[in-house]
């Protein structure tokens, strides 16, 4: 229980239903299809897609989703991937031609086939209640009537809106400047594409003029999309991947996305007695960041697209986090791991939901980098995700840039069993941070018996491309204790990410967290 002496966020509890998300109009959407007679997954889906017009630096239709979901009465977990793939025509060998190293962020060639409303269609005829027309109304009434911008985008916003390209200015600028605190926002352009997938489906989007205006774009800036590229686009099934921390299940989502990082850094924080520390000490950020060291240097080593990840097995097993763990030097840093293709980021969008039945939705959605790869389709203003920049050119690498692949992914969504109940779906944002962000959850949870909402709102640190990142919540003792260990040690411009977390407890109450960082809430009925 926090402290009420002292400014803070409660835990928000109800028993009908609970959404948990970064923006108060999504979280009230979500809710309101749920009185409506929808499940968990209708509330997800509305309340995603109108995330995309609250929050386009993070997310929107021209972006990517993973899901997962647990059923009313089951304690199943189904994991749906929507991450799209390069075009077929593409090829690392021709970037490496043309003298790249990387894959250029803002370029065509990082834009791989947005997958998101494919999967946002397949889950809502296949899952939800009440059909995709009725999830798209409320994004497609603020597109039109317009968002007032919050603070925490209006932040993000100025900070990312030089990636803004031709086009794209005039669509998410105002007057050629990023929006204030309160100015408003709209859409119109989406708003017609979303009218047309309400009416028509999928094929509304993949297919005809709106795939057209998105490969037009896409052309003119030097892409190889094609049409059958864009027809092609489909969201599958896949199996859950999971792991124990102390008296914990953590369920993840399998490659291309990197939930497998996540949990070899918590099996190698099971090497250490995490709980015996303090939980905003040097010590604990200090093991914790050679962890992540570890467990992400395996990220960049295997983890692709599912059907070139060949080391997955390895990567869990036991025997793996144990030699890991006894390369760490309690007291001293280690080197960081290679970068991956990718570079920096921060942040993404997450909405989870729970209805009264007991149906639980763990949803994720992302451009990649604030607003995407910065191109934007003329006649309807689609802003073009970069998630072809998580490829590698290195030949023969699992994750290297090839036609019809998808990309290894940043965003993980998160769920939590015990005793083979789901009890809770989770989510951190914050591009690379994600797996480590699950793991300090998971850890404030089980080593320090923090509640959702205070192991949310708890302070954070990042080892990340050699600058340990630490939160302005950590005493300046510890940051000079860590930079005597070895660390560079920085506090970042922009808090660490963000996380959502819904707690569904013995006695039946649902338990909402949100963070801070963010400007959403949790709302129950």
């Amino acid at each position: 229980m926090r402290n009420f002496h002292f400014p803070g966020r409660s835990p928000v509890l109800a028993s009908n239903g609970m959404c948990a998300t970064s923006h108060p109009l999504a979280a009230q959407a979500a809710i309101n299809i749920l009185q409506d007679g929808g499940n968990a997954m209708d509330a997800a889906i509305a309340g995603a897609v109108l995330l995309g017009i609250c929050e386009p630096q993070m997310t929107g239709i021209g972006g990517d989703c993973f899901v997962l979901y647990s059923p009313a009465g089951s304690d199943e977990i189904h994991a749906l991937n929507g991450s799209g793939k390069s075009p077929a025509a593409l090829n690392s060998e021709m970037l490496r031609a043309a003298g790249e190293k990387t894959v250029p962020i803002h370029s065509a060639h990082a834009v791989t086939v947005p997958t998101a409303l494919d999967a946002f269609c397949n889950l809502s005829e296949n899952v939800g209640k009440l059909g995709i027309d009725q999830l798209l109304a409320p994004a497609i009434h603020y597109a039109d009537a317009g968002v007032p911008v919050a603070p925490r985008v209006a932040f993000d916003w100025a900070i990312d809106a030089p990636t803004l390209q031709g086009v794209a200015r005039d669509q998410y600028l105002i007057s050629g400047k990023a929006p204030k605190t309160g100015q408003i926002f709209r859409a119109p352009g989406q708003a017609e594409v979303l009218r047309r997938v309400a009416k028509h489906g999928r094929d509304a989007f993949y297919k005809g003029e709106i795939a057209e205006d998105m490969i037009a774009c896409l052309t003119k800036a030097g892409g190889v999309h094609t049409t059958e590229d864009f027809a092609n686009a489909s969201s599958d099934q896949a199996t859950p991947i999971g792991g124990p921390y102390k008296g914990l299940e953590v369920v993840e989502h399998p490659p291309n996305g990197q939930g497998a990082t996540a949990l070899l850094m918590l099996n190698i924080l099971s090497h250490f007695d995490i709980a015996s520390m303090d939980p905003l000490g040097a010590q604990r950020a200090h093991i914790e960041a050679e962890a992540s060291k570890l467990a992400y240097d395996a990220r960049n080593r295997f983890l692709a697209d599912p059907d070139h990840t060949t080391k997955l097995d390895h990567m869990l097993s036991p025997e793996t986090a144990a030699k890991l763990a006894a390369l760490i030097d309690p007291k001293k840093a280690m080197a960081s791991a290679a970068p991956l293709s990718e570079s920096v980021h921060k942040d993404t969008i997450y909405i989870t939901v729970v209805d009264r039945d007991g149906m639980s939705v763990s949803l994720i959605y992302s451009i990649f980098h604030g607003f995407g790869s910065g191109i934007a389709s003329e006649k309807f203003g689609i802003l073009m995700q970069n998630r072809g920049a998580g490829f590698t050119l290195e030949e023969g690498h699992a994750n290297e840039l090839q036609g019809g692949k998808r990309p290894m992914h940043t965003i993980i969504p998160g769920m939590i069993r015990q005793n083979g109940k789901t009890v809770m779906p989770f989510g951190v944002m914050g591009g690379a941070y994600q797996p480590n962000g699950h793991a300090r959850f998971a850890s404030n949870l089980s080593d320090f018996g923090m509640d959702p909402q205070s192991a949310i709102d708890a302070p954070r640190a990042f080892s990340d491309a050699g600058i340990l990142k630490v939160e302005q919540g950590y005493s300046d003792k510890v940051r000079q204790e860590l930079s005597d260990m070895g660390h560079v040690v920085e506090i970042p411009e922009t808090p660490i990410g963000g996380a959502q977390a819904i707690l569904i407890r013995e006695d039946g109450v649902l338990e909402g967290a949100s963070d801070p960082r963010k400007d959403g809430c949790a709302l129950g009925y």
